[in-house]
């Protein structure tokens, strides 16, 4: 259609816009066949009739209104879209960022000629003020959390996508975000100091040394302790860089180092690591123990086998001797799950052969020996459909023979009990010490009895991994063994039951040095300012007051009955028993699987006043410094490339402050609150 040529310019640029928004139809003319209006502007406007044949278009922030239609005459969008395209409309400026943003034309990535894009918030959502402090906040825990790069802050992409998403957001720099990361890692660290300050018990350490491209060593130093309601606890404390590792103060100086960090001088109860030591290093470690607490059993609580190490170390023992076998099954595997149709024809073959299997069949990952033993458990149940394979497809190597199937069912019984036991490490909720003892003990008289089979094959795995277990049963069976008899369910008689199966006629001799250690123990504990009677209890004193009040309002004192204790005390002491032979001499609780250990000792520790701190802390004992995603690794862990190249410091912010985040040392960090930079 030709425009007018004798049209003003105005009319000429209405006509325009009309076509543009195929608007070409007035409404007197065809009403019914009015197309729907795409423009975005009707978003923000509503047409309003106000006379015969003339309309207007209001504004629906601030009402102001503006000429659209009289008669045949339209007068288009674009005076309106300058309305609020350019900020113009009074409302809109005061409510900008609430439910509605300007719309412009052709920003973004587009081009201008692009259709426009809605950028407007709907009236449902909540209103979230820009908050420059809080992006950054944001962004340091991301990275902390996530194990990002520092560095991500400059990456040309992540860059792009926070401008996108908030252009008035000023990216930060390295510098920036490592700073931010610090004082993340700072203002968690008074939260956890106060967490620690208020535990009532003593703390345990756990060492974990991990390696780096840089033949350095960081020894992860690890907390553990249990609060006043009897809740277990642990954080990582230290991230020490050293740079001789096999030195022998290498693991006494992450120690001394974690100490004085944390004010626990007089408060390490025991030390649990994982790297070989020799007896120059033990000595170093007992000193620690030693010289910053009473001597607690002379420093023998030092256990110095991980048991996930141990396990793990067992574990490779087996699929070292079996390597060839495994490696048989493991091409079977290989051959049915990398290729569809084979998978298909197993898969037929199986329901064909009806072979019962409810195991997943899949390629192990040779650095958790876990996954191995599925593999084997789950190929042995379908060794008839693997013996029916065509044997003579090239792909297919050869499948292994009824023998090959036989030793790795031997192999799998001896991994059995392995992964038994760091299941019930990781799946637990009872403190580690009691659980491994009785793990250790089965490993213990399996092997014993494995160990006079006449199979050449049987007789090579049992003599390397009695080796191992018994020479960690030797360094932490007391260990384990005081932790047992603070169970009510087992106390002395478990040890007795158990020694004498392992000892035969030596039994009584073990058991009475479990028996002298705890009684030692014991009078450590009575040697320390406790009250003298469960009244005066600490925490039953802190929780209940034990004062009453008068009908008149006075408080009752104790009228001199701490003297009358005293006496009792003095004159009867040679009759009275410990609270310790009170314990041992009770009968044992009834042995239901779901119990509660610490709770049991929470709801009699004003019976048993100081057994019962002793038993907190005998019971934060870990036996493993890993968690349960290392439980069943076969290397130790290594720092990523990345964070290797950084400083020392800034590794332990990034680990700690991770996990500090993780656990909610500070009530969930006060993640909604903006942090001040």
């Amino acid at each position: 259609m030709l425009r007018d040529k004798m049209a003003t310019p105005e009319e000429n640029n209405a006509l325009a816009l009309t076509e543009e928004n195929n608007e070409m139809t007035t409404p007197e003319s065809q009403p019914n066949k009015r197309r729907k209006k795409k423009s975005i502007v009707w978003e923000h406007f509503t047409i309003e009739n106000v006379g015969a044949g003339c309309r207007r278009a209001c504004c629906n922030q601030c009402k102001q209104s503006f000429a659209y239609s009289t008669g045949s005459k339209v007068a288009g969008t674009s005076h309106l879209k300058r309305h609020i395209a350019k900020g113009t409309c009074p409302a809109l400026l005061r409510n900008q960022g609430n439910q509605l943003t300007p719309f412009t034309p052709g920003s973004g990535n587009g081009s201008a000629t692009d259709p426009p894009k809605r950028r407007y918030r709907s009236p449902s959502s909540p209103y979230v003020p820009f908050d420059a402090d809080r992006c950054r906040h944001e962004i340091a825990r991301m990275i902390i959390l996530h194990d990002y790069p520092l560095h991500m802050v400059e990456h040309s992409g992540f860059v792009n996508f926070v401008q996108n998403l908030q252009p008035r957001f000023s990216m930060v720099s390295f510098n920036t975000v490592h700073g931010d990361c610090v004082a993340t890692y700072l203002r968690e660290k008074q939260n956890v100091m106060k967490f620690i300050e208020g535990m009532p018990g003593r703390v345990c350490l756990t060492l974990d040394l991990w390696t780096s491209n840089q033949s350095l060593s960081y020894v992860f130093v690890t907390g553990h302790f249990i609060d006043s309601d009897w809740k277990p606890h642990k954080r990582i404390l230290n991230v020490v860089m050293e740079p001789y590792p096999d030195s022998d103060t290498a693991l006494s100086h992450a120690v001394a180092c974690c100490l004085s960090d944390w004010s626990l001088e007089g408060k390490l109860f025991s030390v649990t690591y994982n790297h070989p030591v020799g007896e120059p290093g033990l000595e170093n470690l007992r000193s620690l123990l030693c010289i910053k607490n009473p001597l607690i059993l002379n420093g023998q609580l030092l256990i110095g086998n991980c048991s996930a190490r141990i396990l793990s170390s067992l574990a490779k023992d087996v699929l070292w001797a079996g390597r060839d076998i495994i490696k048989k099954i493991r091409d079977s595997v290989k051959y049915v799950k990398t290729s569809e149709s084979h998978e298909e024809k197993f898969v037929d073959l199986k329901q064909h052969l009806q072979v019962p299997s409810e195991k997943s069949l899949s390629i192990d990952d040779q650095s958790q020996w876990n996954t191995t033993y599925q593999m084997l458990v789950a190929a042995s149940e379908l060794k008839e459909v693997f013996s029916c394979l065509d044997t003579s497809d090239p792909d297919y190597k050869e499948a292994p023979s009824m023998e090959h199937w036989r030793e790795a069912e031997t192999i799998c019984s001896f991994l059995k009990p392995l992964y038994d036991a760091a299941n019930m490490l990781t799946s637990t909720t009872n403190p580690t010490t009691v659980v491994f003892f009785h793990e250790v003990w089965k490993i213990q008289t399996d092997l014993a009895r494995a160990f006079t089979s006449e199979d050449p094959f049987i007789s090579s795995i049992t003599k390397a991994m009695q080796e191992k277990i018994s020479k960690y049963w030797k360094d932490c069976s007391l260990v384990l063994a005081i932790a047992v008899v603070m169970d009510p369910r087992f106390k002395m008689k478990l040890v007795e039951f158990s020694f004498s199966k392992m000892y035969g006629e030596d039994a009584p001799t073990y058991t009475k040095i479990v028996d002298d250690g705890i009684h030692e123990l014991f009078l450590e504990y009575v040697a320390l300012p406790l009250p003298l009677t469960p009244t005066y209890a600490e925490e039953g004193n802190s929780e209940n007051n034990m004062k009453t009040e008068d009908h008149q309002g006075n408080l009752l004192s104790d009228n001199g009955l701490t003297d009358f204790d005293v006496y009792i005390m003095e004159t009867t002491s040679q009759q009275m028993k410990s609270e310790l032979d009170q314990y041992l001499e009770e009968s044992l609780l009834p042995r239901v699987q779901e119990f509660d250990v610490l709770g049991w000792w929470k709801l009699n520790k004003l019976k048993y006043p100081t057994l019962s701190k002793m038993a907190r802390d005998i019971l934060s004992i870990p036996v493993t410094t890993v968690g349960p995603d290392s439980m069943f690794d076969t290397t130790i862990k290594e720092l990523d490339q990345y964070r290797s190249s950084l400083r020392a410091e800034t590794v332990e912010a990034l680990v700690c402050a991770k996990d500090w985040l993780q656990h909610g040392s500070a009530e969930v960090s006060n993640a909604l609150v903006k942090m001040e930079f």
